[in-house]
């Protein structure tokens, strides 16, 4: 049987965009005589689509997109993912299913069995689950279907009350096949392998998983849609963060007709999330992914053109050539705003940068915005000292200026803040918190001077004075990001053992870190939620993100 697997980027809710892609990679397997192929979790309405599944039209639009797709799939079968209409009026509406497609038919639908409730998913709060399961006859065989989760509920402590494969084993299935949307983090590609080859040493079958790419809002997803033959070898691997279309022939004894990528042995072991921060871990693809995240955001929104802060500091210099990377250097403006506490290697820096990547820039001072503030406040702060008020004027100035030049020429301003200040609240609301889309908002400090070395790994682009020099907002004469925050190395991985781990203070206390400063850290955390609630979206590169991912109450005062 020859199988394809189709790996596309779809755009939620664009049915008419998504079922042409679909048409289009049929049409491609049935010139290259294919008896079957595979798209990824709920391609038809593109994943996650959220409320839009409470809306009957777009339940509506739905199946008539798969009635379009059907009329293409008559010498071929087609696997695809869609809701489908839960008909007896018990539970939820609706069921996250994969329907197959043949002689212009649908000739059986799967429905979904372990629906994530957790971090970034929400597949509960619209799905039931399923309760019967059958595979699927197709040409002589029988097709054990499952979709995304449904695989993952192995060992001894599974999340879920039912296995799916575990029922479908019962009806001795021939191949598994798995529509998966599977979003990345830099930990993920790992124990995706490692749970493919954990249901196929399990179950002794061949597995053909397709995951879909491309970036929706905050979540990524890599593609790097897999196939392993009977005996667990991996014999295929589609790119990751690509589209992509590619047969296997699969043989009756379980093995696949072409070269083994990587023998069983004892490759792909499960990774999970390391015990401490690692901050160079995979960091080509946390590239790729940032990459294609602002690529996708512009795109599917309409959106061309960007403007960004340059502020001659790291975070800025990477957020700039990351975008330069994703929507063209022409495509990309940037704006110096020096004050009286720049100082004037900043300049330069920034200038260098724009220089070496080509994109345009403007020099504007806010130094006299900045002094009618003042002029103008001279009543209300009478005399009182230069303090943090001060300071945000300068940031919120420049916020001002960006989005006024954003308004008039039709740019998206990028926000460039890491996830360090986001934790910390180092950060000003309206100020240079504002922004469309947080770039680096996931990434924390020490992964930012990473991604800067990955930029210039071929030739210099971020100026090596940018990388070296010590961070700071310059927001008032001589200061550095140390004067309120620990030093990053150790920030970092505090923070980290916090919000990825969910380590409290005391596990934090027990692994060696000062006590004082394990207290002083969490304290800020917990106090800057209100920020972070009003922050842009941010792409999500870790297994745990600011966002929809982490749902912290804002007044909670949890600290031991």
């Amino acid at each position: 049987m020859k199988i394809f697997l189709a790996q596309q980027n779809y755009h939620i809710g664009n049915f008419e965009s998504n079922t042409q892609q679909i048409i289009s990679a049929i049409e491609t397997a049935k010139q290259q005589g294919g008896d079957l192929i595979v798209f990824s979790e709920l391609c038809v309405c593109g994943y996650a689509p959220g409320d839009f599944l409470e809306f009957a039209d777009f339940i509506k639009t739905s199946y008539e997109a798969i009635d379009i797709i059907k009329q293409h799939a008559d010498t071929i079968g087609v696997l695809i993912g869609a809701p489908d209409k839960n008909p007896i009026k018990k539970g939820k509406d609706l069921f996250n299913a994969a329907f197959l497609l043949y002689e212009k038919e649908i000739k059986a639908i799967v429905h979904k069995t372990c629906l994530p409730n957790y971090d970034v998913f929400d597949e509960y709060r619209y799905f039931e689950p399923a309760y019967e399961w059958s595979v699927m006859e197709f040409k002589g065989k029988k097709l054990a279907v499952t979709i995304c989760e449904d695989i993952w509920n192995l060992g001894d402590n599974p999340m879920y009350r039912n296995c799916p494969m575990d029922e479908l084993m019962k009806q001795y299935p021939d191949v598994m096949i798995n529509l998966s949307a599977s979003p990345f983090d830099y930990t993920h590609d790992e124990d995706r392998k490692a749970t493919i080859k954990a249901n196929v040493k399990k179950y002794k079958l061949p597995l053909f998983y397709c995951n879909a790419v491309g970036s929706q809002t905050e979540i990524v997803f890599d593609g790097g849609s897999l196939v392993f033959d009977a005996e667990a070898n991996l014999c295929g691997q589609l790119p990751m963060f690509k589209e992509a279309i590619q047969s296997f022939i699969l043989h009756d004894d379980g093995t696949i007709d072409t070269t083994v990528i990587g023998a069983a042995g004892n490759m792909f072991d499960h990774v999970g999330e390391p015990m401490v921060l690692e901050e160079n871990l995979n960091i080509g693809q946390v590239h790729d992914a940032l990459v294609l995240g602002i690529k996708d955001y512009f795109t599917k929104m309409g959106f061309t053109k960007a403007i960004l802060g340059s502020s001659g500091g790291i975070d800025s210099a990477v957020c700039l050539a990351l975008a330069c990377r994703a929507l063209g250097n022409d495509q990309v403006r940037s704006v110096l705003m020096p004050s009286q506490f720049s100082s004037s290697h900043s300049v330069n820096d920034a200038e260098q940068l724009s220089m070496n990547l080509g994109n345009p820039f403007d020099i504007i001072p806010v130094e006299n915005i900045y002094n009618s503030f003042l002029n103008e406040l001279k009543p209300v702060f009478k005399g009182l000292p230069f303090g943090i008020a001060e300071e945000n004027i300068q940031s919120r100035s420049r916020g001002n200026m960006l989005m006024a030049i954003a308004n008039k020429f039709g740019y998206i301003l990028l926000n460039t803040s890491n996830k360090s200040e986001l934790a910390t609240g180092y950060g000003t609301l309206y100020g240079d918190m504002a922004g469309g889309l947080a770039v680096l908002g996931d990434c924390y400090k020490l992964q930012i001077y990473a991604l800067a070395n990955y930029i210039n790994r071929d030739k210099e682009i971020i100026p090596v004075n940018i990388i070296n020099k010590a961070p700071s907002a310059e927001l008032r004469h001589g200061q550095k990001d140390t004067d309120s925050l620990p030093e990053y190395d150790i920030l970092d991985k505090i923070l980290y053992q916090y919000i990825e781990r969910r380590q409290g203070s005391t596990e934090i206390k027990a692994q060696g870190f000062d006590v004082a400063l394990v207290n002083r850290i969490l304290k800020m955390v917990n106090m800057n939620e209100y920020k972070r609630n009003q922050f842009c979206p941010i792409i999500r590169i870790s297994p745990k993100a600011f966002g929809v991912g982490r749902r912290m109450p804002i007044v909670g005062k949890y600290m031991r």
